[in-house]
């Protein structure tokens, strides 16, 4: 497949990049600024261009199969993320059979055995310090799923607590619901992240949907 992935030198968008070219999967590797190209996979084209931008959507989504985004705001701009993607949706437009997978956050998956309550209203899943950018992802969800499109797309939501970490592939998979296990923990790594977009790359399974993915 030919798969785009926006944000490529990010520590979650570096390894999606990785975990793609480590499955054949010609890869596109695109950042904002052309002095990063170093950071970027060897064997993955570098490529400049803003997922803000939709004339760049259009034209680095062209004769793909899959773009990804994995971009994040930059601190003081969170408002950005729900803006990014109506740029992605109006470049993919142009580009008809690519599909967009989004990396999104936690906060707006519901806390299991609450009645309802958003992670993001759940201090022990979103500390104080990370509402912000919890309050910005559920923006970027509600912007994507309620946009009128034909843009096939796909949201993951990932765990509460994402870090590098090791690549297991050992993981659950779920719609709504943060996944917690036995303690009550919500943690997925980096690596398994990709690994969890990759297989809804290869073999989709949740078209015009979110799912999340943790241990």
């Amino acid at each position: 497949m030919r798969i785009t992935v926006f944000g490529a030198a990010g520590t979650a968008g570096s390894r999606v990049v990785t975990e793609a070219l480590s499955r054949g999967h010609e890869v596109t590797a695109v950042v904002r600024d052309a002095a990063r190209f170093p950071e970027l996979h060897p064997d993955a084209t570098h490529r400049t261009g803003d997922a803000g931008n939709p004339d760049h959507v259009a034209e680095l989504a062209a004769g793909q199969d899959v773009v990804i985004n994995a971009t994040r705001p930059a601190p003081g701009r969170e408002a950005d993320h729900a803006a990014v993607i109506g740029a992605l949706l109006a470049g993919l437009a142009e580009a008809p059979g690519a599909r967009l997978l989004v990396i999104g956050g936690a906060g707006s998956l519901t806390v299991p055995g609450t009645a309802g309550t958003l992670a993001i209203d759940d201090p022990r899943y979103v500390p104080p310090a990370w509402r912000h950018i919890a309050a910005a992802s559920n923006a970027q969800y509600d912007a994507l799923r309620t946009a009128p499109t034909d843009v096939n797309w796909t949201y993951l939501s990932p765990s509460a607590v994402l870090e590098p970490g090791t690549r297991t592939a050992a993981f659950r998979l779920g719609e709504d619901e943060l996944l917690v296990d036995a303690e009550g923990n919500s943690s997925l790594s980096m690596e398994d992240l990709a690994v969890a977009l990759l297989d809804e790359t290869e073999n989709p399974r949740h078209p015009r949907a979110r799912f999340t993915a943790g241990y």
